[in-house]
């Protein structure tokens, strides 16, 4: 199967969340400003601020929230499997 890669700036306004998901392929997150708290499936929660980067490996659940009282963003860098959906929803 072929690969494509896709870079989105994603916002986050003060205290708010994303919940668990995954991608098909990897992603790589760098943090623009604010600070974000991830947490990665069967992991401890990693506590990132601007200039700070996160890998996360292919089909791992994964969460992200702003804990800071201002806005936060990200650059999420995607190389995912063509022709999948980008975001899968974790099933509660």
């Amino acid at each position: 199967m072929g690969y494509e890669t896709i870079q989105a700036r994603i916002d986050f306004e003060a205290h708010s969340a994303f919940g668990m998901h995954n991608h098909p392929g990897e992603e790589l997150i760098y943090v623009l400003e604010g600070t974000f708290e991830y947490q990665i499936e069967g992991e401890k929660p990693i506590i990132l601020k601007a200039g700070d980067v996160l890998f996360v490996p292919a089909g791992k659940n994964h969460s992200a929230r702003n804990i800071g009282h201002v806005k936060a963003s990200e650059l999420a860098t995607y190389i995912v499997e063509k022709d999948k959906a980008l975001l899968v929803m974790k099933n509660k």
